[in-house]
């Protein structure tokens, strides 16, 4: 159990070491809680002991630890006002009618990298939001092609395609016309019903071995509206960071940023806005990731805001809030949205 004192102490340390990224000692404490430089040595140690508060090196002032930072965000942290400048540049996108929903989503999360100098990502429902604008396929082997599929927002995925059989690659690409001349506009969650129902019956009419063909298409496609829409803003931010200066923490992190398997564990299931400090975060024990889900009456998603664990947690924490109020309230209010 802590004393107001001690907690005010970690909830110093915390914040200072956040602006200056600099380990702090019991001198610079002694003024603001006027008492001796040995007492804050004491209260310093005693966090220390608790697993608050952790040294660098020997010498060194303290910095928090992860539980420190966790026992910041639980019970010591105030949440900050949007500064008003803040709150002028998000609104604007936000009364904005001409934007629609991803678009405004994608500008407010582009304010807050660039206010932050952290990675924002967003996680959109591909499946209701996008409809099939193109399939355009690269035949690789007679056994094997490419299947680059292209939809209305921008939304661009590459899919091998495994072909059980060799087919001839006239046959690859009449398959790829049908598709194209039955299959532009349809929402993506709506493919599937599509390819079973409307292009099975009929493609025999139009290819040889269309069983392979089907098969191939019909999983690619699939796989493609299971996916998620992800959009990143300020994705080298981070970089920035004093915590990510080694060619290794670099590489570390970039890899992570690329890997197919981040989106599973940045997508969030609850509602409220959430941190996941560390090891938490099943991502990098380096950073902490504030997110939330936000939900309309069409769309739903995640809003991700990923940065070091010397996170400014007050002022991203409110930022986030507001901006999943007026998502929602935009989405709720425009049906096309």
């Amino acid at each position: 159990m802590l004393g107001d004192r001690q907690k005010s102490i970690l909830k110093s340390i915390v914040e200072e070491y956040i602006k200056t990224a600099h380990a702090v000692g019991s001198k610079s404490l002694c003024k603001k809680f006027k008492v001796s430089s040995a007492t804050i040595r004491n209260d310093m140690s005693i966090l220390e002991d608790l697993g608050y508060l952790e040294k660098q090196h020997i010498s060194s002032g303290r910095i928090p630890s992860e539980a420190g930072y966790r026992y910041y965000v639980d019970y010591l942290m105030e949440p900050k006002k949007i500064s008003g400048e803040d709150m002028l540049k998000l609104q604007r996108i936000f009364s904005n009618n001409e934007l629609d929903l991803n678009s405004a989503i994608e500008k407010s999360l582009e304010i807050i990298s660039d206010i932050t100098n952290y990675t924002s990502v967003v996680l959109g429902s591909a499946s209701k939001e996008n409809l099939l604008q193109k399939v355009e396929v690269i035949p690789l082997t007679k056994t094997s092609a490419v299947a680059v599929l292209i939809t209305d927002k921008g939304h661009v995925e590459n899919k091998q395609i495994i072909l059980s059989e060799s087919v001839d690659p006239k046959e690859v690409q009449k398959t790829s016309e049908l598709l194209n001349k039955m299959l532009v506009g349809t929402r993506i969650d709506e493919v599937s019903s599509r390819l079973e129902f409307e292009i099975k019956p009929i493609i025999g009419n139009y290819v040889k071995n269309y069983e392979v063909l089907y098969n191939a298409f019909y999983e690619a496609l699939s796989t493609f509206q299971n996916g998620k829409d992800v959009h990143w803003e300020g994705k080298t931010n981070i970089l920035k960071q004093p915590e990510f200066n080694t060619v290794d923490d670099v590489k570390n992190i970039i890899s992570k940023f690329e890997s197919k398997d981040l989106v599973s564990k940045i997508e969030e299931t609850d509602d409220e806005v959430k941190v996941y400090i560390g090891r938490e975060t099943e991502l990098d024990d380096n950073v902490t990731v504030i997110k939330t889900k936000y939900k309309t009456g069409r769309d739903e998603g995640t809003l991700a805001i990923i940065g070091p664990k010397r996170m400014d947690y007050e002022r991203v924490l409110t930022m986030l809030g507001y901006i999943k109020d007026r998502i929602e309230k935009k989405g709720n209010n425009n049906g096309e949205d």
